[in-house]
């Protein structure tokens, strides 16, 4: 598919809107409700439209959540989208606490072999602050686990805010030394009602001076066939590499390569554009196969060739939290 002069080949999909974290700047700070079941895509659905997404030049998938694993029967669903054709790269993002060997096992078992991790504290207390759950020690053995079983890369995405996780960011990077990790800095990006003030926000030259100071020089890393918008670096004689995530700062806009599917079924062309299309409505009435390669490419129309987060003001930023859309 192709939006614009890029060739669109990256399908996130947000397979549920449910999480068992509560973390500051994802869930909305006032009271929510959940999407009713009924209005989630289902399995097969979101299989069919993955289908068509590859015959129409999709190669590379990634669910999201909320928490991927919260959702009943989400390994024997992920078998059936590793066996579509056409799909060369299928990953997992998840917060890792419902994750164990049996199950890292099975994805093994299908040809899973990438995970990115979302951590934002090695403390174990901070940990509980952030995520309103106390269970730091289950995700470290989770990652630790999936590392030693032969996930790899395994990426570790961070969001660094200032008076929360901020006296920590030399002690994440530091991880490259010991570990072969992708230890990955996200810019805060406002979306939805979140409970994370703009000043908190912490930017990617900051958090490089930080590095810098604590762990020397960073020699940039050159980008490989199937990199996302990360800007790569390593520390000398690290095992893992940093990457940064710049969507206020420098945004990858014109490089963006992905679709996004939600998890009630609407496509998304880009995180921080409120347009969506529906295209799980059409689907359930009936729709033909070439007229949802319609719908999908008629979404990618929308896409932008840049953004204006940094330059609005709270009305302006994207109504949808990040539970809904899929990360």
């Amino acid at each position: 598919m192709i939006a614009g002069n890029r060739s669109i080949n990256y399908l996130r999909i947000s397979v549920t809107d449910r999480c068992n974290f509560r973390c500051k700047y994802c869930i909305p700070s006032t009271p929510f409700k959940v999407i009713e079941h009924h209005k989630i895509a289902r399995y097969e659905e979101i299989l069919r439209i993955t289908r068509l997404a590859c015959e129409l030049g999709i190669t590379k998938v990634r669910i999201t959540g909320g928490e991927p694993f919260v959702r009943k029967g989400i390994l024997p669903f992920l078998e059936q989208l590793c066996g579509l054709d056409g799909l060369t790269d299928v990953s997992v993002t998840t917060n890792g606490a419902l994750l164990n060997r049996d199950k890292i096992r099975r994805l093994l078992d299908m040809g899973i072999r990438r995970l990115n991790f979302s951590l934002d504290t090695l403390d174990p207390e901070k940990f509980a602050r952030i995520t309103g759950r106390d269970r730091f020690h289950q995700v470290w053995d989770a990652i630790l686990t999936a590392h030693d079983m032969g996930i790899a890369p395994i990426k570790i995405n961070a969001v660094a805010l200032r008076g929360i996780n901020d006296d920590e960011i030399q002690a994440i990077a530091g991880l490259t030394k010991e570990y072969p990790f992708h230890v990955r800095f996200i810019e805060y990006m406002p979306m939805g009602d979140s409970d994370v003030e703009k000043q908190q926000q912490m930017l990617t030259r900051e958090i490089q001076d930080r590095i810098i100071a604590a762990h020397g020089p960073l020699s940039p890393v050159e980008r490989e066939k199937n990199d996302g918008p990360a800007k790569k670096f390593s520390l000398e004689n690290a095992r893992g590499i940093l990457g940064f995530i710049t969507p206020v700062s420098s945004h990858f806009c014109s490089e963006c390569n992905r679709l996004r599917l939600t998890s009630r079924g609407t496509l998304r062309p880009c995180l921080l554009k409120n347009y969506e299309t529906d295209i799980l409505k059409p689907l359930r009435d009936g729709a033909n196969d070439d007229a949802l390669k319609q719908i999908m490419i008629d979404a990618l129309t929308q896409k932008p060739l840049s953004h204006d987060l940094d330059s609005r003001t709270p009305k302006d930023v994207p109504i949808s939290h990040m539970t809904s859309i899929g990360g």
